[in-house]
């Protein structure tokens, strides 16, 4: 298997993505290479371990770079000679069966939706993170920032989506299912939450996923009450970013523990795009070596799952 990493994106490229594919490389297959898209002169100027000579490293030479400051759509148009852009080109071929970038999030989303698509019956796809709980397992949060505003029925999508994403590249069997909001009565929230409430109790009862109702903020990180927590992406990039500042707040005064690790957005590597007909992970803009290591690893797992045929499967029904 062959996966794709955007060796040019991220504020600290291309040496982070050297020092971080370095370091992934003890822990991916025996059966995976990894495909760096990126120039080749900047990549070896930043190789200090040998690496684009192990034979499990692949080069791609591209001459462009899409900036973060760059419209992503024209950006995307223009530069046809991207890290990114040619790294979408070879997943849409079916070159690499994954592809992950620290870069432009607003340009990988254009190669989401104009390259890859989104799966048919999908109304809009999500992206996802996984956050340790108390307990020592995880929770899968969706949305986390890209729809800042979701009708009912993208919500009760989420629930679908998150539940597949949770069995297949989490292990959880049968995934508590449930709707963030200000109170665990169905009648709480505000208009999003009222309407989407019947339309996930309705899933749940059709066995679509396993749906638990209403979770409180102050119950996510204890595990207790769900395993999937379904949002518009406004709440879930808020909830996402704040729980990012307590973690930093918390280390910067010597607070360790298995827990607070678990917080650490570099341990998660990145975000899925779920909904789309391939694997795509999106990094944090400044991903350290260590979150590119994560993010290529979190690449390898997604790609060897069957989760988009199940998504596929899912909406089709």
């Amino acid at each position: 298997m062959r996966i794709g990493l955007d060796a040019m994106g991220g504020d600290y490229a291309p040496r982070v993505a050297v020092e971080g594919a370095h370091a992934a490389l003890t822990h991916l297959s025996e059966e995976t290479t990894l495909v760096l898209f990126g120039d080749r002169a900047a990549l070896a100027a930043a190789d200090n371990y040998g690496l684009l000579d192990n034979p499990k490293i692949d080069v791609v030479h591209t001459s462009e770079v899409i900036a973060m400051g760059d419209h992503p759509v024209k950006a995307f148009t223009q530069k046809s000679d991207s890290s990114i852009v040619v790294g979408f080109r070879h997943l849409c071929s079916g070159d690499i069966a994954g592809f992950a970038s620290a870069g432009s999030t607003g340009a990988m989303m254009v190669g989401c939706m104009q390259a890859v698509g989104q799966i048919d019956g999908v109304i809009r796809p999500a992206i996802a993170t996984a956050l340790r709980t108390a307990g020592g397992g995880d929770i899968l949060l969706l949305d986390v920032g890209l729809n800042a505003d979701c009708k009912p029925e993208v919500l009760a999508q989420y629930g679908t989506i998150g539940s597949i994403y949770a069995q297949t590249a989490l292990g959880i069997e049968k995934p508590r299912v449930a709707l963030l909001n200000i109170g665990e009565e169905p009648e709480k929230g505000n208009l999003l939450t009222k309407a989407t409430f019947p339309l996930m109790a309705e899933c749940g009862a059709a066995g679509n996923y396993h749906f638990v109702g209403n979770i409180e903020g102050k119950h996510l990180l204890t595990g207790d009450v769900a395993d999937v927590v379904v949002c518009d992406g406004f709440s879930g990039n808020t909830l996402l970013k704040t729980i990012e500042g307590f973690h930093h707040i918390l280390t910067k005064q010597g607070v360790a523990g298995s827990f607070i690790n678990g917080l650490n957005y570099e341990n998660v590597g990145g975000t899925p795009v779920l909904g789309i007909n391939s694997t795509v992970i999106i990094g944090h803009g400044c991903s350290s070596a260590l979150a590119i290591t994560n993010m290529i690893r979190l690449t390898e797992r997604a790609a060897r799952t069957d989760m988009v045929s199940q998504f596929k499967r899912a909406f089709n029904d």
